[in-house]
């Protein structure tokens, strides 16, 4: 009865899209890490597969390869694993086999190539910049007794998709690795945002050779810059933009000016801003007021006072909507692979599933990964192979 039902999926599932944006495709160009000898299974087939189960929740390569064996004929066969011409059976591969070529995957390429997969998938960008946001963050599973903990710089759009990721080396920070995160994205009618780690003048010389505007933070790891903005007479500068909300058991209040600037030490810089943010916690009464200085290459007028005030409070993003999920949903930091480039590609493929959900209209990347799970077409519609 059970191989009388398999049947029945295989003739019912659907063909594979002709016209649909495929991962296979983007899949072509990454190099394959295993001797040429002993390739039973396409390299494009076991990536697919190992991001179409993620896709549907799984946390682990246990899980991964949990779901690769249990997928039905039709969904084998649509994967691109080998058939058996006498038998028809599609076979796949040992859980081993699969985690000896996760371990040995180059992450760069990968990166790349899930980047590519979610512009190629996404609705065309609307008129005006396109807000992307700069942040690293630590594997905390990965450290172990002899080695310090992975740390991934990735850049995000302010919609919450990943457009490139890349590994900081374990030897420096996140600085050296900044021009080569970026330098796989048309930064051209973009603006971006960072933290004030990255205020560095080659970064903003660099954005603004590429075509790209920033919004930078300045704190004090910048005196000579922190001083001269902070000291700017702010209480005779006009509001520029006031919001008040309410919410999580709290009152914010942000207030935002501007200031143009003939010459500031900073590459193209043409103004500086202050943020005020008030919270009020309604539980504990408690008070706090915050000061944020940051400065900008967008000329006075390029953007009004809101636009300002959502694409600073929008780089936040990249920890609400990437960071947050990774940890809580997919208990990133509680996951202890170490070995190889494993906790990338995990990570990678993590970014890819957060990316297609968010595309495909799902705010809650849980309740998505859910859904995902009830049916083995759903992830391989997503990744355009099936409709």
């Amino acid at each position: 009865m059970p191989a009388a039902l398999d049947q029945l999926a295989q003739v019912s599932a659907p063909a594979p899209l002709a016209d649909a944006v495929r991962l296979f495709s983007f899949l072509d160009l990454l190099p394959d890490p295993r001797g040429v000898r002993g390739r039973r299974y396409p390299l494009s087939a076991l990536v697919t597969a190992a991001a179409a189960s993620v896709l549907a929740g799984a946390r682990s390569l246990t899980a991964i390869t949990e779901w690769i064996g249990d997928a039905p004929t039709w969904a084998r066969r649509t994967l691109g694993f080998p058939v058996d011409p006498l038998t028809g059976a599609v076979s796949v591969p040992h859980p081993h086999t699969l985690r000896r070529l996760l371990v040995r995957l180059d992450g760069d390429p990968l990166d790349r190539a899930i980047g590519a997969f979610l512009a190629a998938r996404a609705t065309p960008a609307g008129p005006g910049l396109r807000a992307i946001a700069v942040d690293g963050k630590a594997l905390r599973g990965s450290r172990t007794a002899t080695t310090p903990y992975i740390t991934l710089l990735a850049a995000m759009d302010h919609d919450g998709h990943v457009l490139a990721q890349r590994q900081v080396s374990d030897k420096s920070n996140e600085i050296p690795a900044f021009q080569p995160l970026l330098s796989t994205i048309d930064l051209t009618g973009t603006v971006v945002t960072t933290d004030a780690l990255h205020t560095q003048h080659a970064h903003g010389t660099y954005l603004r050779e590429r075509g790209a505007h920033y919004i930078a933070q300045v704190k004090a790891n910048h005196p000579g810059l922190f001083d001269r903005i902070r000291r700017l007479p702010w209480s005779e500068i006009t509001l520029d933009h006031h919001d008040r909300t309410r919410a999580h058991h709290r009152l914010e209040i942000r207030r935002l000016k501007t200031a143009a600037f003939a010459h500031l030490d900073y590459p193209d810089a043409r103004q500086a801003l202050q943020v005020v943010r008030w919270r009020k916690n309604f539980t504990t009464g408690k008070l706090t007021i915050e000061r944020v200085y940051l400065i900008t290459s967008l000329p006075p007028g390029a953007a009004t006072g809101v636009r300002l005030a959502a694409w600073i409070r929008g780089h936040w993003k990249i920890e609400n909507l990437l960071h947050h999920v990774r940890d809580r949903t997919f208990r990133e930091d509680d996951s202890k692979i170490h070995i190889g480039h494993l906790p990338r590609i995990m990570a990678g493929l993590r970014n890819l599933a957060i990316g297609v959900h968010r595309q495909d209209g799902h705010t809650n990347i849980a309740a998505a990964l859910r859904h995902t799970a009830c049916d083995y077409r759903r992830p391989l519609t997503a990744l355009g192979l099936t409709g």
